[in-house]
């Protein structure tokens, strides 16, 4: 007897292993719900070839573009004119074959650009002696008629020429008067 109690808890425990689970369906029916949700993200979420490139190619030209645009306003801003002081002067002098004396009371400066503005200021620090000495040269070795308010061009482009001169690059653009006068002693 003890033979056929012992076939009997066998039986259901081979009864157990044989049938079949009732989550199973449940679980695969989850993993395929789970993949035809991917698969619809992938077609309706997922871009195209051509998208995907055309959505780069608008990023690259408007990077391009505002890469263009910065680089031309720094390149503006560095070849901004500026003006640059020069020096007050005031210049005694007595024209060839006359009696008379004149001063001449003048604010120079010069036009530079933005991007020689440091260069210029240490050019100008280490060699201001020299500068305004022949400022005043060509002041003096004026004649009259240049240096009446309507003849003063000669004058500007005799002081710039001398002025590139003697710095070590041509920075100065060109040369102006503030406050000129042409005094009779």
């Amino acid at each position: 007897m003890a033979e056929e109690t012992k076939p009997t808890t066998e039986e259901p425990a081979e009864e157990a292993i044989n049938r079949p689970r009732s989550n199973t369906p449940m679980v695969v029916g989850f993993i395929g719900l789970v993949m035809v949700i991917e698969t619809a993200m992938f077609f309706f979420l997922v871009p195209s070839a051509e998208q995907v490139s055309a959505l780069a190619e608008a990023q690259l030209i408007e990077s391009v573009q505002e890469g263009a645009e910065e680089a031309e306003k720094v390149a503006s801003d560095e070849n901004r004119v500026e003006e640059f002081e020069l020096g007050t002067f005031g210049e005694t002098f007595s024209p060839i074959d006359t009696d008379r004396s004149f001063r001449v009371e003048l604010r120079l400066y010069g036009l530079i650009r933005a991007k020689n503005k440091s260069k210029m200021t240490e050019e100008f620090e280490a060699k201001n002696g020299r500068l305004r000495h022949e400022i005043r040269r060509k002041i003096r070795n004026s004649e009259l008629s240049e240096l009446q308010d309507n003849q003063l061009g000669l004058l500007e482009r005799r002081i710039l020429t001398t002025s590139n001169h003697l710095l070590d690059e041509d920075m100065l653009l060109g040369v102006g008067f503030n406050d000129y006068q042409l005094i009779e002693e």
